[in-house]
């Protein structure tokens, strides 16, 4: 049969309270024998001195012994004393409790100091039990000794002691008990009830499969407390983290400092969605703080590498681009062959090399300017799919030829420029798919320096009103009545929030709009 704690933990201190009581009364009942003792004892020689003091006895020692039993007994009832016995110096007893015992000779082992003038205490064994006695010399008045007072009382039994003391231990016992079995009874309630009524083995079998859950997760999670000691470290986050060793309890500062799962202590504010780079890991992280009766105990971070989320991310705005690229040059290519082609089918020889050497120029003064100011690859290549796309949409695609990009703000890579630059550019052609205009251009500048990195995307397409302003970038919002809408600048945001930029946006219906996006090196 399982028993409850609170059951438990009122047996055990009970049990605890009761086995204090006990070794309580052992040192009472100890300290009160002696006390006891010592009070014999003081006692046994004031009744052999008074008896050895006696002048009467002095005399019936050294002339007449016969009647010494008579003087001494009566002294003997009054003071209480179990006996009380006068010896010669031939050690012959002229008194005792028992007349039978009266002139024999004492042969204890013990007396021999009395015998010696001496003075002195002990306790010995006797019939009736333990004796306390006292030897007291008898001296004449000419300083001779002429006899031993012995006085014997004796020591309580330890039954008698626990008689003699019963009223106040069953008084002490009692209220010791019942205050003790009602505070254990009050303390594993309340115990209980901070432990949501959970019984241990509940306790234990929750904490299993919490353990088991979490290790189960696809995602990493990692939880501390107030103090930021880890409390939670699964098998996912162990991996991710390359942290093979057993690090609960320990200082998250100590294993992993670039969580910034601390600072959600700080805040007392959930962080959904935010980019974070740790250990060199770009990852998707949601932190939240752990709260208990409205005060936060902890926090717990919840996140994923993002390798998974950037490759939709570049699918979406930038890898397809590049695939689509080839399509929209092969689509441009044949026009311009087609337009070769016809121009020397009649004979316009010269207007068809004049048309081949302004292509070819145009392409590579653009393929040139790229190379030698943009020095990421993928960068480029987006750029130069860009203008081709927007060729194929009648739109004009201007880039700045006084721009610059030599490398990186801190904690980003150029998958995010790509994902940055591709949404800007796209939402730019999105913003002339319901007007009529006839110019349509796009005007894209990257300047960079020692201190700063600024991205700036231009166009002169449907623009929008401040109410959409505000809420271009939350997840899910889009001007656009379409599916799988509202995601790109909800990245774009994120992103430079993570490497510590900032954006602007200005914007006008039937104007255009002007993204701005600024790092600071």
């Amino acid at each position: 049969m399982r028993l409850s704690m609170q059951t438990k933990m009122t047996g055990l201190i009970f049990f605890i309270v009761a086995f204090s009581l006990f070794l309580a009364s052992i040192v009472v009942i100890n300290n009160f024998v002696q006390s006891k003792e010592n009070d014999l004892e003081q006692r046994a020689l004031i009744t052999s001195r008074t008896v050895a003091e006696m002048p009467e006895i002095r005399e019936k020692i050294e002339k007449d012994s016969k009647n010494i039993n008579q003087i001494v007994e009566p002294i003997r009832i009054i003071h209480g004393a179990y006996y009380v016995v006068v010896m010669n110096m031939n050690h012959e007893r002229l008194s005792h409790p028992l007349q039978s015992m009266i002139g024999k000779i004492s042969k204890g082992d013990d007396e021999g100091q009395a015998f010696a003038e001496h003075t002195y205490t002990d306790k010995a064994k006797g019939e009736g039990g333990m004796v306390i006695r006292s030897f007291v010399p008898v001296v004449n008045d000419q300083h001779e000794q002429v006899g031993v007072v012995v006085s014997g009382y004796l020591l309580p039994k330890f039954t008698e002691v626990i008689l003699s003391l019963k009223k106040e231990i069953f008084l002490i016992s009692g209220l010791a008990l019942f205050f003790g079995g009602w505070g254990a009874w009050a303390l594993a309630s309340r115990i209980k009830k901070e432990m949501f009524e959970l019984e241990p083995h509940e306790i234990a079998r929750l904490f299993v499969e919490r353990t088991e859950t979490f290790n189960a997760m696809h995602e990493g999670v990692i939880a501390i407390d107030k103090e930021q000691n880890i409390t939670i470290f699964n098998h996912k986050a162990k991996i991710m983290m390359d942290v093979p060793d057993e690090v609960i309890g320990k200082k998250i500062y100590d294993v992993i400092p670039d969580t910034r799962l601390p600072e959600i202590l700080q805040l007392n504010q959930p962080v959904y969605n935010r980019e974070l780079q740790v250990r060199n890991l770009n990852i998707l992280s949601n932190r939240v703080p752990i709260k208990v009766n409205n005060h936060t105990v902890g926090a717990v971070a919840i996140f994923q590498d993002r390798t998974e989320v950037k490759k939709l991310a570049e699918e979406l705005t930038g890898v397809k681009s590049f695939v689509s690229a080839l399509r929209v040059q092969n689509h441009e290519y044949m026009n311009k062959l087609h337009t070769i082609a016809g121009l020397i089918q009649l004979g316009n020889k010269d207007k068809a090399l004049q048309y081949v050497f302004q292509v070819s120029e145009q392409q590579e003064e653009l393929t040139q300017f790229l190379h030698k100011h943009i020095k990421d690859e993928s960068i480029s290549g987006l750029l130069l799919s860009k203008v081709s796309r927007a060729k194929e949409l009648g739109i004009e695609l201007a880039i700045d030829r006084h721009s610059e990009l030599h490398s990186f703000p801190p904690y980003l890579d150029h998958h995010d420029f790509v994902i940055i630059i591709g949404n800007l550019i796209e939402n730019a052609f999105d913003s002339y798919q319901h007007m009529e205009r006839r110019e349509r251009k796009i005007y894209i500048s990257m300047e960079q320096n020692d201190g700063i990195l600024s991205i700036l995307v231009e166009d002169n397409g449907c623009g929008m009103n401040e109410d959409q302003v505000e809420r271009i970038f939350d997840e899910g919002f889009s001007t656009k009545a379409k599916e799988n809408r509202g995601i790109g600048l909800h990245l774009v945001k994120q992103i430079v929030e993570k490497g510590n930029g900032q954006i602007e946006v200005e914007s006008e219906l039937d104007v255009g709009t002007t993204f701005i996006i600024t790092f600071f090196l």
